[in-house]
């Protein structure tokens, strides 16, 4: 299926590019004329405030396709892809080292020969450089797996970009070639088109590949959808180019950010991979007008981007909603993720809003929204709710969790937790509390294991032997993997919806990038082990005496994260929407969810002993255990040393304790 030319409403959007196309005999009769400038959104409907329904019971699983599964060596990425991408090494270099894409299962720690010859013994450079060649039909493939898990949303990266994360976009209107069956002949199609002119935009391989897999995905009545980062674009992305090229003549040179020392044409790459433009990012950032707001004060951003940038990802946004633009979105994305989403203005993200709502009002938009203050305070989620985004990927409560499993100890006790994590869920919106993202990290911060491991160290401040001696990525065993299959206990019962980072459920380890971006484990692909060349020296105090780790996806972890996520998507009232009510207890973490007659009561032992615990419901049952099965004596359960289970009971609640309805804890029994 051909993606549309794009209807009327673009044909009112391309006037931002100075190339205005007469496209009013192909105008969508559900979607109203923007005006002239391209940009008034008045006459489109006021969207809704609040989530779309299907948000609340969503669990969500993001994917980095290049990392996920090859399914066609022969679209590989080449050097003349990666050209722009850090570590900023060209493609004469690259073929002069022999660069070649990385087997899927060779040693992530073990440097590949060309990577020597680039750069010997510092892996922290030559990692970047790697491409594993995951591709779209990788994806498609193996849809069977992701719905067995049991998740229904899929998030991923896929646009045309140098890296292998796809944040840093060469162009936004088009699927990473080599993401695709044909890259080659993707390049010259694209070479054809006048990028700033959406009529001239052509279907290449990799865009119908992306067709497929929304057409796959809602075939399995799962969403899918996009991740952008529409604030900034690589030094490869079309528009700058062009301004390097043509300098202040340039017709886009008023798209980007500059000030007296930082002339957008005479960019000046650092050793870092950063231009030196706005944002934490570094790679150039578009430029704002009307700005107000001071994030690092926790006060957003307001204002708008610039007409020109702020009309291209509107045209994007259309692409991809309704790509045959017949008016009917059912054969496009079910939203976007934006990335960076802080350091764009609210004003741009509410008319995005606007846009999109009125293509699909069944979308969602959800912002990726970084810290206030970097890495003491996470920004505040709720001034982003609402007006601008339906959900945030919300990792707030992380740091929580992560010091309550410490496996070596919890750093705070149960009522601390309770105290911290009601603080938090009180201060959001009721209405979008249910949607927001659970998440323990993605693509920017260590794995699961890995950083549960390391609790001692501060969440996402240098998680990596390469900045953090002492800091162990070996493979994660014994206390850790409890605390792993702990925490997603939690995440399934506790509010928003959960979130799995890919190859989390099978085990899959790492620090903090580049180390979190490792091949997906399979069980039919045999891998190398992996030496442990990283971290503390073997032997060191709290470090593994192993040599090497066996690599291989752990069946264990994965069978109980199938039964934690359908235990979240067959009670998705009960754990989105039902009532919590805190009850710790000593080194019990405990919490009730109730949603009509429908009770659940979640109780993890922190302690090392066993410990015993009340349950006031009959007819309990116990879908979710983490480790030895609790025993039962006239409703008196007994929970092992660092265990945890959730009791489920679908009849009349037999009794309620006192102040049962209240939402902070107390230092009551849970047993009354």
């Amino acid at each position: 299926m051909p993606l549309s030319p794009r209807l009327g409403l673009l044909a009112s959007l391309t006037g931002v590019f100075a190339c205005a196309v007469a496209l009013a005999a192909c105008r969508s009769p559900e979607l109203p004329d923007l005006g002239d400038d391209g940009l008034s959104l008045g006459s489109l409907p006021d969207p809704t405030s609040t989530p779309p329904a299907w948000a609340a019971a969503a669990v969500w699983y993001q994917i980095v396709p290049e990392r996920f599964a090859n399914a066609d060596p022969g679209n590989d990425p080449t050097p003349e892809s990666m050209e722009g991408a850090w570590p900023l090494v060209s493609a004469d270099s690259l073929q002069a080292v022999g660069w070649e894409t990385r087997d899927w299962t060779s040693d992530w720690t073990a440097p590949a020969d060309w990577e020597t010859r680039l750069r010997p013994n510092d892996l922290s450079f030559t990692i970047p450089a790697r491409r594993y060649g995951g591709d779209l039909q990788g994806v498609i493939d193996r849809l069977p797996y992701l719905d067995s898990l049991g998740v229904n949303a899929l998030t991923l990266a896929v646009t045309d970009s140098p890296s292998a994360h796809k944040a840093d976009a060469r162009s936004y209107h088009h699927v990473d070639p080599h993401l695709g069956p044909d890259p080659d002949r993707d390049r010259e199609q694209i070479a054809l088109e006048n990028p700033a002119d959406p009529e001239t935009w052509s279907t290449t391989a990799a865009d119908s590949t992306l067709l497929e897999l929304i057409q796959a995905v809602h075939a399995r009545d799962m969403r899918i959808v996009l991740d952008y980062s529409f604030g900034r674009t690589s030094t490869q992305f079309w528009a700058f180019q062009d301004v390097q090229e043509s300098g202040r003549q340039s017709d886009y040179a008023t798209w980007y950010r500059a000030d007296a020392q930082d002339d957008p044409a005479s960019p000046n790459p650092s050793e870092s991979g950063e231009t030196g433009r706005a944002g934490e990012s570094g790679w150039p950032a578009f430029r704002t007008v009307d700005l107000s707001g001071d994030p690092a004060r926790g006060i957003p951003l307001d204002g708008d981007l610039a007409p020109g940038p702020k009309g291209h990802a509107f045209a994007v946004a259309l692409r991809w909603l309704d790509p045959d633009g017949d008016g009917d979105p059912s054969d496009g994305v079910d939203g976007f993720r934006l990335e960076g989403a802080e350091q764009v203005p609210l004003g741009f993200w509410r008319d995005l809003r606007k846009l999109t709502k009125a293509v699909n009002p069944d979308a969602i938009l959800i912002g990726a929204i970084g810290w206030q203050e970097w890495p003491e305070t996470m920004s505040d989620s709720a001034p982003y709710l609402g007006n601008a985004f339906d959900a945030v990927m919300h990792a707030r409560p992380f740091p929580t969790l992560r010091q309550l499993l410490d496996p070596a100890g919890a750093q705070i006790s149960p009522f601390e937790a309770a105290t911290d994590l009601g603080d938090l869920y009180d201060a959001l919106p009721p209405e979008h509390l249910p949607a927001l993202i659970s998440m323990s990290g993605g693509h920017d911060t260590a794995r699961l294991g890995t950083t549960l491991a390391n609790a001692g160290a501060t969440y996402d401040e240098d998680e990596t032997p390469r900045t953090q001696p002492g800091y162990d990525t070996s493979r994660p065993d014994g206390a850790v993997q409890r605390a792993v299959r702990l925490y997603r206990l939690l995440q399934v019962t506790l509010p928003g919806a959960p979130h799995v980072n890919y190859g989390d459920e099978v085990g899959l380890w790492g620090a903090d990038a580049p180390d979190n971006q490792k091949p997906m484990l399979w069980a039919d692909l045999q891998y190398a082990p992996e030496i442990l060349r990283l971290g503390p020296e073997v032997g060191a105090p709290g470090r593994s005496t192993r040599l090497s780790d066996a690599v291989a996806p752990d069946l264990d972890l994965l069978a109980f994260t199938r039964s934690a996520l359908s235990l979240r998507g067959a009670y998705p009232d009960l754990f989105s929407r039902g009532t919590l009510t805190w009850e710790p207890d000593g080194d019990l973490f405990r919490f009730t969810r109730r949603a009509g007659n429908r009770t659940a009561v979640v109780v993890v032992n922190l302690s090392e002993s066993p410990r015993a615990t009340g349950v006031p419901v009959t007819g309990s049952t116990i879908p979710l255990v983490v480790g030895v099965r609790p025993t039962n004596d006239g409703g008196v359960y007994t929970l092992d040393g660092r265990s945890g289970a959730v009791f489920l009971s679908d009849g009349e609640r037999q009794r309620r304790c006192p102040g049962d309805d209240r939402s902070r804890p107390s230092t009551r029994r849970a047993d009354c």
